[in-house]
């Protein structure tokens, strides 16, 4: 494994302030948070695979309306079937007993749906995959021809090492200094697997902020408010690299 499972930290963090621009549908009996680019455009798509939070926690619902801000469509579906966790998890909850029911067996038919739907009835010509804690995990599983055509995650999470090696697109990495999850360990043995294959990839790792920095960050704090700005514009500037091309 690549990156360690669920862990105190990917449950914990701040709660930031806005209005969300888009609007939650409806793919098949999954809830789907949409955002659009002022184009209205679907054919450079992003499917972001959330945390343990889920599609309709703000912090998610405003990076993908920033992301549509950046001229791409947005597709957000809930991973959990409305089994999400709450941000900064009551006394005694256990994850590891939560994940049980969340495991690949229940959460790729609903990630199999969404891209059906998002290549066959929306438009969407090239998908990129933006995953964070827990779908990172996915935006590696997923990141083949006729899936996800590029890949970017922050502070993965329970990434195995056959799901990194079996990647076969451009995958970038934004990572935390201090990582339960993502250690420095498991950083390492990920860049030695991505040196071994023959796609481009990217790791950068930012001080000052832990698991879950680029959702969950504490905004009033400087150093963590620009990690978490920057940890997007490295998302941006791979997908207008590779998703555009």
């Amino acid at each position: 494994m690549t990156s360690n499972s669920l862990s105190h930290c990917c449950t914990t963090g701040s709660l930031h302030d806005g209005e969300a621009k888009g609007e939650i549908k409806n793919i098949g009996d999954i809830s789907t948070y949409f955002a659009y680019p002022s184009n209205k455009s679907t054919e450079h798509a992003i499917l972001i695979l959330t945390d343990v939070i889920g599609h309709k926690f703000i912090n998610a619902q405003l990076i993908a309306d920033q992301f549509a801000g950046q001229g791409y469509f947005v597709v957000m579906p809930d991973l959990f079937n409305g089994d999400t966790v709450p941000l900064n998890r009551p006394e005694g909850f256990n994850i590891m007993d939560w994940v049980k029911n969340h495991m690949t067996l229940q959460t790729d038919p609903i990630i199999d749906a969404v891209l059906k739907e998002m290549r066959e009835n929306l438009g969407c010509k090239r998908i990129g995959g933006v995953g964070y804690c827990f779908g990172g995990k996915y935006v590696c599983r997923y990141l083949k021809p006729g899936k996800l055509d590029v890949g970017f995650t922050a502070h993965p999470t329970m990434v195995e090492a056959d799901e990194l090696r079996g990647i076969e697109g451009p995958l970038s990495i934004a990572a935390a200094v201090r990582d339960f999850v993502f250690t420095t360990a498991k950083r390492h043995e990920s860049e030695e697997i991505l040196d071994s294959l023959d796609f481009p990839y990217q790791i950068n790792m930012f001080s000052d902020v832990e698991h879950g920095f680029a959702v969950r960050c504490d905004l009033s704090k400087p150093r963590q408010k620009f990690a978490k700005e920057q940890a997007f514009s490295q998302a941006v500037a791979w997908f207008d690299q590779y998703l555009k091309d």
